[in-house]
């Protein structure tokens, strides 16, 4: 009885033993994927950034500004924060 009880165990110890190699491979070549996939992301984003338009004239940036400010899209404070931000000052 004692030799049966050993087998069945053995058993099921490499059965174990065995899916849980198959499931650690698995999620490791998902891991990897999405590992690429983010990679892949970021480097889209960089290309992105580095293909961003020249910044605007000032005058047309503050132009846009008061039209807001006409519009109260934007308070006083905000225009004038904005200004300076456009203005370097």
């Amino acid at each position: 009885m004692a030799a049966r009880t050993a087998v069945v165990a053995g058993t099921a110890t490499a059965v174990s033993g065995r899916t849980a190699r198959r499931q650690q491979q698995k999620y490791a070549s998902q891991d990897a994927a999405y590992t690429q996939q983010q990679a892949a992301a970021v480097e889209q984003g960089m290309d992105q950034a580095a293909a961003a338009p020249a910044p605007a004239d000032p005058f047309d940036q503050i132009e846009k500004l008061s039209k807001l400010h006409a519009e109260g899209a934007l308070t006083d404070e905000e225009f004038a924060a904005a200004k300076a931000k456009v203005l370097g000052t």
